[in-house]
């Protein structure tokens, strides 16, 4: 099975614990290469022990960086609250180099996610 790259959309304090349930949940047995989300939930402790329990890095992008990324689903709240239309599409497919989505955005648990496949070289 490809590597997934997952893009995430997450409050303060979102427990580590909620965000591997919803990784493992919506893909299930697929591997994870990497966790990527906007820059302002980088230190979010949640968000590192997750990537700590998955064994992945994390990879954040500016509100202006995600901006620019077209999504099939952005959102208008999102544009409100974080200044891009989209947080969890846009990081997984700039993570994947543009790669395909793979996993249109879906919140389970209060948690975004989506996630795309890399580019292969």
């Amino acid at each position: 099975m490809p590597e997934l790259i997952v893009g995430l959309g997450l409050r303060p304090g979102t427990s580590a614990d909620r965000i591997v349930v919803v990784v493992r949940k919506v893909l299930a047995f697929n591997e994870v290469s990497c966790l990527a989300t906007i820059d302002r939930r980088a230190a979010e402790p949640g968000l590192l022990d997750a990537a700590a329990i998955l064994g992945v890095p994390i990879r954040t992008f500016t509100a202006a960086e995600l901006a620019e990324v077209a999504v099939p689903n952005p959102d208008s709240r999102t544009v409100a609250a974080v200044g891009t239309a989209s947080v969890a599409e846009a990081a997984a497919i700039l993570a994947a180099g543009g790669g395909d989505l793979v996993v249109p955005k879906r919140t389970v648990h209060g948690v975004v996610i989506a996630a795309a496949r890399r580019i292969s070289d």
